[in-house]
């Protein structure tokens, strides 16, 4: 299969590219590098930089190649960020992409995987979080994300578009040459990772006093290798369903605490912590249910454990710095 990945340049993006790669699939990547790395494009895999806004340039490169489908990651990603400039979100991530649906509709492809996020539930009435929970997003990245999930709906109905759309939580973790790089840096683990290394002399947390047993936020963490597997599934599934929800999580939730202590066990060394305020639009606890996609899909998660996760950044973390 021949795919477009816009944001291909990116983490996730990146490694579902490898993926791809790896079982015989043709990616090509479309990315304006505003936050992703060329670095991170794999060898193997053509290159197009390009805005997903711009439907001359995503006419040309579909012309060009033929694509089978698209997987979207392109999108700002940053829920604070979002709490300050939400215009800046509901344009990158909603507008853009509305421009990405018209010239994949003119072009006759319509099949595609979208990039959700846990975001879209808000604050849960209950735990573990099920796809037929209440959308009412906290942030207005949530709510950009939601939009998105929103005008799917209606093409599929109208047009007869087929999407999976993935709802995931925390993405972390790295496989062989790849791993988290962000610029500037705002996700928990490889913040905290960078306090091992002693590249920042602490890990902040964002509010103590959240309703949770030790007051921090509770969070759902999935290893990208494992979500860039519930991509090609649910990509290969839309060859005979027309429109699949799957939230992509480990079904464990673990505070900001639990993380720093299972850095500290990984990584065998300290790691100071400094208590500061709340930020806005923070929900308490994120835990994913993701019976859905185990049970008609057959995913699950391989790397299930926390330690396992933070494992592997941990080797690529201190790969990243010895090559710089």
């Amino acid at each position: 299969m021949k795919i477009l990945i816009t944001g291909g340049a990116g983490y996730v993006g990146g490694t579902v590219a490898e993926l791809l790669l790896e079982k015989g699939h043709e990616p090509v990547i479309y990315d304006n590098l505003c936050h992703g790395h060329r670095s991170l494009v794999p060898s193997r895999a053509p290159f197009v930089e390009g805005d997903i806004a711009d439907r001359a340039r995503l006419g040309e490169v579909f012309d060009t190649h033929g694509f089978d489908g698209v997987m979207h990651f392109a999108a700002l990603i940053e829920a604070g960020e979002s709490m300050r400039r939400p215009e800046l979100y509901f344009r990158s991530n909603t507008a853009s992409t509305l421009a990405l649906l018209e010239t994949m509709l003119d072009k006759g492809v319509k099949k595609l995987v979208f990039s959700s996020t846990a975001a879209v539930y808000g604050e849960p009435e209950s735990t573990p979080i099920t796809e037929d929970a209440p959308l009412r997003p906290t942030n207005p990245y949530g709510e950009s994300k939601l939009l998105v999930e929103q005008m799917l709906t209606w093409l599929n109905r109208i047009h007869g578009f087929r999407y999976a759309s993935l709802r995931y939580f925390n993405v972390a973790g790295a496989i062989e040459g790849r791993g988290e790089a962000h610029e500037p840096e705002s996700h928990l683990i490889p913040l905290v990772l960078d306090v091992a290394q002693g590249r920042r002399k602490s890990i902040k947390i964002f509010g103590t006093d959240y309703p949770t047993a030790d007051g921090t936020c509770i969070r759902d963490y999935i290893h990208v290798w494992d979500l860039a597997r519930a991509h090609l599934l649910a990509f290969q599934a839309l060859s005979e369903r027309d429109r699949l929800i799957y939230n992509i999580g480990n079904g464990q939730g673990f505070s900001i605490r639990e993380v720093i202590e299972s850095a500290r066990r990984v990584t065998g060394h300290p790691i100071p912590v400094e208590e500061v305020e709340r930020r806005p639009g923070d929900p308490a606890v994120l835990i994913a249910s993701s019976e859905k996609i185990g049970r008609e899909m057959g995913w699950k998660p391989e790397f299930d454990t926390l330690d396992k996760i933070i494992a592997t950044a941990w080797q690529w973390h201190q790969e990243r710095y010895q090559r710089t």
